[in-house]
């Protein structure tokens, strides 16, 4: 083989291996900037009653009403915990930015809402143990 040809195979070779170190140095930039995932998306409920719901300061429909929220009211939901049985239903939903509870029996939910994490005995403002409430 010629001087000419080892020579032309070198800058070939070269030219390939400078190409293919770019490239990799281009796919980890592109990887490093892949964009973040999107946090999960809060669950929000809609109020389905046609009179509305009440607030209430614990899960039951014996605890004090701390609100009133009116038919198509769109709702924050934290969690939700297995309470007293409204119409069938016994799930009840602790309102996201206040603390408030709805029964679930009057709200149609956007997605899975979880179970309340801490709540083994719903314990009310007064410190009262609610005994029903399981999440």
């Amino acid at each position: 083989m010629s001087m000419s040809g080892t020579l032309a195979r070198g800058k070939k070779f070269g030219t390939t291996a400078g190409a293919l170190a770019a490239a990799a140095a281009l796919g980890s930039t592109l990887l490093g900037a892949a964009p973040a995932q999107a946090a999960a998306a809060q669950p929000y409920g809609k109020v389905l009653s046609a009179t509305g719901i009440k607030e209430r300061q614990y899960p039951s429909t014996d605890a004090p009403t701390t609100g009133y929220q009116r038919q198509g009211a769109q709702l924050g939901l934290r969690c939700k915990v297995r309470a007293q049985n409204v119409g069938g239903n016994d799930v009840w939903y602790q309102l996201r930015d206040r603390a408030a509870w709805v029964a679930a029996k009057y709200v149609a939910n956007t997605g899975p809402v979880p179970f309340c994490k801490d709540v083994q005995r719903f314990r009310t403002a007064d410190g009262a143990a609610h005994q029903g409430a399981r999440g």
